[in-house]
């Protein structure tokens, strides 16, 4: 006797088709959340700093004081403001009126003019460490600039080293968070669209109806999951094209393997709501655990922001069952390194385990609701 019908499993996914065109709501959630959720993070999440206030003490007043002050204000990177009080220098870091400052003593210009290596002492605020770490990025070529601007020309160098980056040549942080901002949005949106859908069912009674007939578990499993499937693809569809259009994220590798990994994601995110919505059985707490076991560990344990790698080992064997982060690993690689089968081998073969041990643990847990 075979363990699918799909006739059966089919006129499932058409009761939940037209569940779902009459729930606005669920159609508002599945096309429209994503597009605004991209848009607005992608505008307001940005990894380069810039605009960074600096306080400059200039007790010189010379040509070249002035030149050094030039050279961090061209880099685009510092505002500069005048800090005429010598008292009050650390109070400018202490209210935050500046993140840095710029004290030039006495003597500079002659220093410089003569060739007797001109020193300038720049004090950091170091509370916050991400933005102290990108100032101390931008010294070394802050500082050749003003070597170039106050002695006429670059000092010579015993070698010379050539970077080259590859993938993102602009370093343009937006390409980096958009990808991964998508499968946080979207893994997100599938896990809520199932816990809360079923949760609604087991509320209303309609659920317990439906197991009672001669319908096996996996059957409405199947039926529950692939209208969600379809929606949840249309919603990923809607954010790739505002990613590509709306700002301007090249895609460099296969659209056929970015849909096949995409379809394995997104039945384990679904199969993870199915699992909450059959564990909890109401639509708050659904809507709790979904928010709580998708987005934060998404967000804070997938890569998305913060490297695996920097992780403590604990953390960085943890992160390996969710499949936020084989996902985030497959985006990036196709969006920005083209990357092939035998690359992304490793998260393909991950979100294949975890879609088989998700669906098998929500097929369990109806299995045990079928039992009187």
């Amino acid at each position: 006797m075979s363990l699918l019908d799909w006739r059966r499993t089919l006129s499932i996914s058409r009761k939940e088709v037209r569940h779902v065109r009459r729930d606005p709501f669920t159609l508002a959630l599945a096309l429209g959340l994503p597009v605004l959720l991209v848009t607005f993070f992608g505008f307001a999440i940005d990894f380069e700093v810039r605009d960074i206030g600096l306080s400059v003490h200039d007790q010189d007043d010379s040509r070249a004081s002035r030149q050094l002050a030039e050279v961090f204000s061209s880099s685009g990177f510092f505002r500069l403001q005048k800090a005429e009080d010598p008292g009050r220098l650390l109070r400018e870091l202490d209210s935050e009126r500046a993140s840095a400052v710029l004290v030039i003593e006495p003597g500079f210009g002659k220093d410089a003019g003569a060739g007797r290596g001109a020193s300038a002492q720049l004090i950091l605020d170091g509370a916050d460490n991400t933005r102290a770490s990108a100032m101390l990025g931008y010294l070394p070529g802050i500082t050749a600039a003003a070597q170039a601007r106050l002695l006429g020309s670059a000092p010579p160098q015993p070698a010379r080293l050539r970077t080259r980056f590859l993938y993102n040549p602009e370093l343009n942080s937006r390409w980096f968070v958009i990808p991964g901002l998508t499968v946080v949005v979207v893994g997100l949106l599938a896990i809520l669209l199932t816990a809360l859908t079923v949760a609604r069912e087991w509320e209303n009674g309609s659920m317990e109806l439906l197991l009672s007939t001669p319908v096996r578990p996996l059957e409405i499993i199947l039926g529950k999951l692939l209208p969600y499937v379809v929606l949840c693809f249309l919603g990923a569809g809607v954010v790739y094209l505002t990613a590509r259009l709306g700002f301007g994220v090249p895609f460099r590798g296969s659209h056929l393997l970015a849909v096949a990994a995409g379809a394995m994601f997104l039945l384990a995110c679904l199969s993870w709501g199915l699992l909450i919505s059959v564990a909890t059985r109401q639509q708050q707490l659904a809507m709790q655990l979904s928010l709580i076991s998708g987005l934060l560990p998404s967000l804070l344990l997938s890569g998305f922001v913060f490297p695996i790698e920097s992780m403590p080992p604990f953390f960085q064997y943890f992160t390996s069952i969710l499949p936020q982060k084989w996902f985030m690993i497959v985006a990036r690689g196709e969006f920005l390194k083209g990357a092939g089968v035998l690359d992304l081998a490793k998260p393909l073969l991950a979100l294949f385990v975890m879609d088989a041990v998700l669906i098998t643990a929500a097929l369990k847990r109806f299995k045990r609701d079928l039992e009187p």
